[in-house]
C-alpha cells in the first residue's frame, strides 16, 4: 500500500512568511532606539517620532531582507522620508499654536549624558535651533551631523544628488552654529545653574535672579492653549526675573520640584498637588542663563513620566 505525503505546500507559504516577520522584528527591534533618536532629533515630538516608527515597521516588514545588504541604513532610509512627510504636516500644525511651541521633553536615561555630543543634540536648545531650519536641511543636518552618515545615504534617504547634499549640509551647519549654544558646558555647570534658578525663583528673590540671568535671556512656556502660560517670548534679564519672581508657578498649591535628566541634561520636574505639571529646563551659557523653557502642555509631558533611551 502506498504511504500518502504529507501536505506541505499548504503550511510552508504561512511558516516562511512568520519566518521573515520574524527576523524582520528582530532587525527593527535593534535598532529602534536609533530609528527613534533620528525621527525625535528631526520632529522635535515623541508622540510623532513613534506614529513615524510604526510608518516604518509597517513597511519594513514588507521588505524582502535578503534583497537588503545593509539593514541599518535602510531602515534610517525609510525613517527619514516618514519623518520628512510628517515634519511638513507638523510644520502646519505649528500655525495654529496656541502660544509658543517647545519640543516635547523626555525624561532621558542617565548615560546620554555621558555622550556628550548625543546630550548636546537633543538637549531642549539644540531642538530649538533646529526648528528654524527647513524640513530638509534639518533632515540633512541630523542625519550628517549627529549619525555621521555619509552624503551617498543621504542622498538616498531625501531623494537628492550627492553633490546637492553637500551644499544643503554646509548651509544647515552655517545657519546652526549661528544659533547654536556657544562654548561646551558640563552637566555640572548646568545643574549648578539651575538649582540656583530653582531656589531663585521659590524665593521670589529678584536680585539673584538678575544674578543667574544674561542680559539678552529668553523666557518660553508652552502650555498648547491647554494650561496657563506665557503667550509670547519674554526677552531681557529685568522682564524675566520680574516674570519668575511674582511666580512663574502658583505658590498656593502644593508643588514640588525634582532635579531630573530631561534630554541628555539636568532639568526640573514640577509637580502640583502630585501630579505632574510641567517641565524646566535651560540653556547655560558662560555660567549664565540664556534661554528658559518651561512646558506644561499636558499633551507633551507623557515622556517625563517613565525614561526614554535614546542612541545614534
Amino acid at each position: 500500500m502506498s504511504q500518502r505525503s504529507e501536505p506541505t505546500t499548504d503550511t510552508a507559504e504561512p511558516l516562511n512568511r512568520a519566518d521573515r516577520v520574524d527576523s524582520a522584528t528582530e532587525v527593527f527591534v535593534a535598532h529602534r532606539n536609533l530609528l527613534f533618536t533620528v525621527a525625535y532629533e528631526m520632529l522635535g515630538s515623541a508622540t510623532d517620532a513613534e506614529d513615524v516608527l510604526q510608518e516604518t515597521w509597517l513597511r519594513w516588514v514588507g521588505v524582502d531582507l535578503a534583497a537588503v545588504r545593509e539593514k541599518r541604513a535602510y531602515l534610517v532610509r525609510i525613517v527619514t522620508r516618514q519623518a520628512l512627510d510628517r515634519l511638513r504636516a507638523l510644520d502646519r500644525r505649528k500655525e495654529s499654536y496656541v502660544g509658543p511651541w517647545l519640543p516635547e521633553p523626555l525624561l532621558t536615561t542617565p548615560d546620554v549624558a555621558d555622550d556628550v555630543e548625543l546630550a548636546d543634540n537633543v538637549s531642549m536648545a539644540m531642538l530649538l535651533v533646529l526648528e528654524t531650519l527647513a524640513p530638509i536641511e534639518r533632515a540633512v543636518f541630523v542625519l550628517r551631523e549627529v549619525f555621521d552618515l555619509d552624503y551617498d545615504e543621504i542622498a538616498e534617504a531625501v531623494d537628492k544628488t550627492p553633490a546637492a547634499i553637500r551644499q544643503i549640509a554646509y548651509r544647515a551647519r552655517a545657519h546652526v552654529a549661528a544659533r547654536r549654544p556657544r562654548g561646551v558646558v558640563s552637566p555640572a555647570q548646568t545643574r549648578a545653574a539651575l538649582q540656583a534658578f530653582q531656589g531663585a525663583v521659590e524665593t521670589g528673590d529678584l536680585q539673584r535672579l538678575l544674578d543667574i540671568l544674561a542680559p539678552d535671556v529668553v523666557a518660553l512656556s508652552d502650555g498648547g492653549g491647554i494650561k496657563h502660560a506665557l503667550l509670547r517670548p519674554i526677552v531681557g534679564a529685568g522682564n524675566v526675573a520680574r516674570l519668575l519672581a511674582v511666580g512663574w508657578w502658583k505658590r498656593d498649591a502644593e508643588r514640588s520640584v525634582e532635579l531630573v535628566q530631561i534630554n541628555g541634561g539636568p532639568g526640573l520636574l514640577v509637580r502640583v498637588n502630585g501630579q505632574i505639571d510641567g517641565v524646566v529646563a535651560v540653556r547655560v551659557e558662560n555660567g549664565y542663563i540664556t534661554g528658559a523653557y518651561h512646558v506644561r502642555n499636558p499633551e507633551k509631558l507623557s515622556r517625563v513620566e517613565r525614561e526614554t533611551t535614546v542612541s545614534r
